[in-house]
């Protein structure tokens, strides 16, 4: 047991650009006043990855005085310039490049990082995750190396859903991750992408492993309003709270799986539920 909860906040998908800013502004507060233990953001920081964006999302973020760990989202690889992609794909992290994939260590319990986007992929999508080999084996190096008894979050910005074939796949190696994470006793998978929260047991042949997804801090909602989680360890159990300004109940706030195409979990001319707040398209980019 550790000797006082651990309270963390995860946030994903704040795509600066495209950023809800009331949501943005009473997250800050509650960090401000709350003073988690520490800050998780599971990628997406920006919507094109623009220089402008990435400035305003390294002053968020740098602001935040507590501990924090960003995740790289497939929205902050460069859209619009190869060249760059290919070569130094996380240039325009450098104003906060210590924070990028950073392993926090608290008391009893540290969060470590694990990567799920590639400057490229053999498929034509490559908005979708991949785990590559030498990405899996440095996330289980680190945790191999944590003191015995040490808690483990995983944090990483596509869920590990791993369904269809190789080009279809959410997460390409997100079985083979999660069997290797179940292995490990890891007692929580943070991640983001699909812009809605969830908690779900996910069965893999080394048992079940936890997968948590934080909603989205943008406009760009899919059935639910802009939430992050508040977590708590106790050093027995992890609960999960989905914070929100509209103050929609955690349960209604859940959705029940991981849509494999990260998009919203009904079907045209079905209603949205539980708070009408999926848009008909997503809003324009300018």
């Amino acid at each position: 047991m550790t000797s006082s909860p651990l309270t963390l906040f995860h946030l994903s998908d704040i795509h600066f650009g495209l950023e809800d800013k009331r949501a943005l502004a009473w997250v800050r507060d509650e960090i401000a006043t709350r003073r988690p233990d520490a800050v998780v953001i599971t990628g997406d920081h920006t919507m094109r990855a623009r220089h402008h964006e990435f400035a305003a999302a390294t002053r968020w973020i740098n602001a935040l005085e507590v501990p924090v760990t960003i995740a790289i989202g497939n929205h902050d690889m460069p859209y619009f310039n190869l060249f760059e992609r290919f070569t130094t794909p996380y240039k325009r992290f450098e104003g906060m490049k210590a924070l990028v994939e950073r392993e926090i260590d608290l008391p009893g319990l540290a969060i470590v990082p694990l990567k799920s986007v590639r400057r490229w992929q053999p498929r034509t999508n490559w908005s979708k995750g991949w785990v590559t080999e030498p990405a899996l084996e440095r996330c289980l190096a680190a945790i191999d190396r944590l003191p015995a008894g040490t808690a483990t979050l995983i944090s990483v910005h596509h869920p590990l859903r791993e369904v269809g074939t190789h080009g279809t796949a959410l997460t390409h190696g997100g079985e083979k991750a999660l069997a290797e994470l179940a292995k490990r006793g890891v007692i929580g998978v943070l991640s983001g992408h699909v812009h809605d929260a969830f908690d779900i047991a996910e069965p893999t042949a080394e048992g079940p492993v936890r997968m948590i997804g934080a909603g989205t801090l943008s406009q760009r909602t899919r059935s639910t309003p802009p939430s992050f989680n508040e977590l708590v360890w106790d050093g027995a159990s992890l609960s999960v709270t989905v914070r929100n300004l509209e103050h929609v109940p955690t349960e209604d706030m859940l959705i029940e799986d991981v849509p494999a195409d990260a998009m919203p979990p009904r079907s045209p001319g079905e209603p949205v539920a539980p708070v009408a707040q999926v848009p008909a398209i997503d809003p324009p980019v300018h």
